[in-house]
């Protein structure tokens, strides 16, 4: 893929009066791509007024990657109320400008928002927040941001500025922080679950970490306990459907960082790491894989008061921690589906055969998984109506009747119709 991606620039001499800063020029179709009406009148407008515009962050390390960035963010050296300005004598819509106070404005140009944030210095952080000023210096900017990769800048005009080794990192796979990664971290506790985070996304080896940020790491993972849990949940989320996944979180067990997120302190990491084995191809859903971490449904419980999941994914989790050793397929016939229909036809909750596909990921039934995918829920062919004309009239009896015939249809592999089942109705 690099080589080509490397076809699609042209080196140009780095800048001497900024040592540090390397430029390349980027004429790839990913890039190209991203041009259109909306785009082309929000550069024309910043030209007019001499502000320059360029793209930021991960739609950077995206393109630069081959790939067609889903968000591109952009920064610019005009400060919120110049931007305001421009957009007002431009007729420009501004939308949703709750970030203004950050430097970021929105606007919507051919039905499409384009988020434009002022280039920043971090003047004050506690580790969750920063107090910003706002400055034209490109490097400063970039000197605030994570990691390497995610700190270079592109303008419309396809010139990469890379100031901090972001595109050779990229290139080597390797996943570092912007300067001192203690600084860096101490700046944004978060950025230890963004680290592992990208490095899941980017590295190529499970295992290629330097040494200092794994220092600065665990020196550093009590300042998580301050993080909300909303920001560690959707970081943790995005983690655990990357790669390296039981990998990265062994690593987090061995930096004792789970404490601190509302994993279990010891968690089963040996299971984890079978369970992420058996899922890994399939699409698991976050908590199918973290669930392997839980024994007991009272770590459950603190871990929703200390990342608040949503209602689905604690459900999940309490349900596979349950039935990961009750459902199990048959050992006499393995390769029967059977046990967990029935356990589908039984629960009469819409979700449940979602949940017991989780269960096969979860134990690595491959086969039993791809044949629960096609399977559709039969429909139950008798109501209490049907027995009421028949003559059973209890709300009691009518429920005990129609759990033996459903009892009776499931032997028959749910292939009885209603005329056959209502025959075992006595009267």
């Amino acid at each position: 893929m690099w080589s080509r991606v490397l076809r699609s620039f042209v080196l140009v001499r780095p800048n001497l009066h900024r040592r540090s800063l390397f430029t390349m020029q980027l004429s790839s179709s990913e890039f190209k791509s991203l041009f259109n009406d909306g785009l082309n009148g929000l550069a024309e407008v910043f030209g007019k007024h001499q502000h320059e515009i360029r793209i930021a962050g991960g739609a950077v390390r995206d393109l630069l990657s081959g790939k067609r960035p889903e968000d591109v963010d952009f920064a610019t050296t005009a400060t919120p109320e110049e931007m305001k300005q421009m957009f007002q004598k431009a007729g420009i819509r501004m939308i949703n400008n709750k970030g203004e106070k950050h430097g970021t404005i929105t606007a919507r140009l051919h039905d499409e928002n384009f988020e434009v944030t002022t280039l920043r210095v971090d003047v004050q952080t506690d580790g969750r927040h920063a107090e910003v000023e706002f400055t034209t210096d490109w490097q400063k900017d970039a000197e605030r941001r994570d990691l390497t990769i995610n700190s270079m800048f592109l303008g419309l005009d396809g010139t990469l500025y890379d100031y901090f080794q972001g595109y050779e990192d990229l290139k080597n796979r390797k996943v570092r922080f912007v300067g001192s990664a203690e600084k860096r971290i101490q700046e944004d506790y978060l950025r230890i679950l963004r680290y592992f985070r990208f490095y899941g996304r980017v590295a190529l080896e499970p295992d290629d970490h330097e040494p200092e940020a794994l220092t600065a790491i665990k020196e550093n993972g009590r300042g998580l306990s301050a993080i909300s849990g909303e920001r560690i949940w959707m970081e943790l989320k995005k983690l655990v459907v990357g790669n390296h996944v039981a990998h990265l979180l062994e690593l987090m067990y061995t930096l004792e960082l789970a404490q601190y997120m509302g994993l279990p302190p010891d968690g089963n990491v040996e299971e984890m790491k079978q369970v992420w084995k058996n899922a890994k191809d399939h699409s698991p859903k976050p908590m199918t894989i973290l669930a392997s971490l839980f024994h007991y449904p009272e770590e459950v419980e603190k871990m929703d008061l200390r990342l608040k999941v949503s209602k689905e994914e604690k459900t999940l989790v309490l349900f596979l921690l349950k039935y990961r050793r009750e459902l199990r397929k048959s050992e006499e016939e393995p390769d029967n589906l059977k046990p967990f229909t029935d356990f589908i036809i039984d629960s009469r909750e819409l979700d449940t055969k979602n949940k017991v596909c989780e269960l096969l990921k979860y134990q690595g039934e491959e086969k039993l998984l791809a044949e629960l995918c096609r399977w559709s829920i039969p429909h139950f062919p008798v109501s209490g109506h049907d027995l009421r004309r028949l003559g059973v009239t209890t709300g009691k009896e009518i429920g005990a009747t129609l759990q033996k015939l459903r009892d009776i249809w499931k032997k028959s592999h749910y292939q009885m119709d209603k005329d056959d089942l209502l025959s075992y109705v006595k009267t």
